[in-house]
């Protein structure tokens, strides 16, 4: 998602006063991982994608090649976004129980998508420009997103009480993640114009609900 898993990248989330706070080793795993992304970004937008090879990624990010191929294994990785899937059936979970499927699919996207463009919106523009540009960018996109499809299958298989692997589960959270992917597409192809929030409303409108039995 910005695209859709997307896998959209978002800064890990301050840890709150309740909860742990990150070891230090964590917090350099963070660090080396961001400054590893922003290298990227920064070539990609002076250079282009082909110039950012591992090499210059890594002499960026003052790091070595192999540290960058420990923390991304493809270097398309690096320009898609670290989402935790777990979130997504999480907010699934904490819509309210009577409320219409297709409803809570709606909100629950929507809401996922915005907070990729208001977290930043710049490198959600250039994530879902690479996928139309770098045809190994969308391909790992695609393959990203199929762990995407498998937790909205859960979710679908929990609010309707079927079972998560049934054809018919499948085949509506496939769709759902393809129709993500698609918008991602539309909105980089035509230029960023439109808001991306009501490209996925317009998008999701086009797909028939689904059976909740």
């Amino acid at each position: 998602m910005p695209a859709a898993r997307s896998r959209t990248s978002a800064p890990a989330a301050p840890a709150s006063s309740s909860g742990p706070r990150p070891g230090l080793r964590e917090r350099k795993k963070l660090r080396t991982r961001e400054a590893i992304r922003a290298a990227t970004y920064a070539l990609v937008e002076e250079r282009g994608y082909d110039a950012a090879t591992v090499e210059r990624i890594a002499e960026r990010a003052e790091v070595s090649p192999s540290t960058v191929l420990r923390y991304f294994p493809a270097r398309e990785d690096i320009v898609l976004a670290d989402e935790d899937d777990t979130l997504l059936l999480e907010e699934v979970r904490r819509r309210p129980a009577d409320e219409p499927w297709p409803d809570t699919v709606r909100q629950v996207l929507r809401r996922a998508v915005r907070h990729g463009i208001d977290t930043d919106e710049h490198t959600a523009r250039l994530r879902a420009r690479l996928m139309v540009q770098v045809p190994a960018v969308r391909s790992r996109m695609r393959e990203s997103m199929s762990a995407t499809g498998r937790t909205l299958g859960r979710a679908v298989a929990e609010r309707t009480g079927r079972d998560p692997d049934d054809l018919e589960v499948r085949a509506y959270a496939t769709a759902l993640t393809g129709t993500l992917l698609e918008t991602s597409l539309y909105w980089a192809e035509h230029g960023h114009r439109d808001d991306l929030t009501a490209l996925v409303d317009r998008a999701l409108d086009a797909l028939p609900p689904g059976k909740d039995h």
